[in-house]
């Protein structure tokens, strides 16, 4: 099992790379790819180091594998001729989420879906999986009618020049900056590009790729998305409005019994999940569980998870641990 891991040397990448070892996937050859001025150097996987290659040595080299972190663009161009040489690519950008000729996966949720003939497979939106991976066991049971979601998103979705940024302004240093506005003491109510109808990209990813995902057009979901200035993971306000009404024990059940899952959820010993403890974790926390009394059928929860991992790296390895394991490759 050969593997290449586009974008090896960004905050992704890096994270894939640290994800494949901690999971000992069961590769037999590894071949780091990033830009141009990255070719030649060195990368440490296993304790061995591997040269940086570029994107037609590694295609020449026929992996069975492709986990792609370098952005839409970059996708665009090469996913397709990493795939007509035969290649699965999984890919962590928006390139492909959205065609529909495409697999939107989150394993917990719809990697049933999977077949061999996919050789392009889509990575969803970091705060669109942890957010499913909860959903998924609620609308097997209850159907899911509507969703209403506030995120409060980590610096390192933006990558590390925002983390720079961020680490700059507190230590009172001037430097670059990845947002308009300062992020230190601050929340900004906007992540990406505004849209015609007053959304932001953001949003609108939760909004269709949540019903993507879920096989549910029937869903309806609206969005507020926050990048608030904290490290370890993002955190989202969810209330959820069922087609029938629901008992919070057994609703509490079956979220501690999802794959994925861990519930941290006592009130009374000022428990619930904060990015502070999901960090460098795979898992999705879901707390604050409580019934909405203003209409009937609602939940309110609090879900949190770490952005770099279960929200991109391990979700992407997750996917190509299913991909061997029932022989897609």
């Amino acid at each position: 099992m050969k593997i290449a891991v586009v974008g090896a040397t960004g905050l992704v990448g890096t994270k894939m790379l640290q994800v494949l070892e901690e999971r000992n996937f069961p590769l037999t050859g590894l071949l780091p790819v990033a830009s141009e001025r990255s070719i030649g150097k060195e990368i440490t996987f296993k304790g061995k180091p591997y040269k940086v290659v570029s994107m037609q040595d590694a295609i020449d080299a026929r992996p069975q594998l492709a986990l792609f972190s370098a952005g839409g663009d970059t996708s665009k161009e090469w996913a397709p001729r990493f795939a007509e040489a035969g290649i699965t690519v999984i890919d962590n950008s928006s390139a492909w989420r959205m065609d529909p000729s495409k697999k939107l996966v989150v394993p917990e949720v719809n990697a049933q879906t999977l077949v061999a003939s996919d050789k392009i497979i889509a990575n969803p939106n970091c705060s669109t999986i942890q957010m499913v991976v909860a959903l998924k066991p609620l609308h097997d049971r209850y159907k899911i009618k509507r969703v209403v979601v506030s995120t409060y998103q980590s610096v390192t979705g933006t990558g590390k020049a925002a983390v720079d940024q961020l680490y700059n302004e507190r230590a009172g240093k001037e430097g670059p900056m990845a947002y308009k506005y300062p992020i230190d003491l601050n929340a900004l109510p906007q992540i990406d590009v505004f849209l015609d109808n007053g959304y932001t990209k953001e949003e609108m990813k939760m909004v269709n790729e949540t019903k993507k995902i879920m096989g549910d057009e029937s869903i309806r979901v609206t969005a507020t998305t926050v990048r608030i200035p904290t490290v370890g993971g993002h955190s989202e306000s969810v209330n959820i409005e069922f087609g029938e009404d629901f008992d919070l024990g057994e609703l509490r059940d079956l979220l501690s019994g999802a794959p994925g899952v861990v519930v941290q959820d006592d009130p009374a010993q000022q428990i619930y999940p904060m990015p502070l403890w999901a960090h460098d974790k795979d898992d999705v926390f879901v707390g604050r569980i409580r019934r909405d009394e203003t209409q009937p059928n609602t939940v309110n929860m609090w879900i949190v998870s770490d952005n770099l991992r279960k929200g991109a790296a391990t979700n992407a390895v997750q996917i190509a641990e299913y991909l061997v394991q029932n022989g897609l490759l």
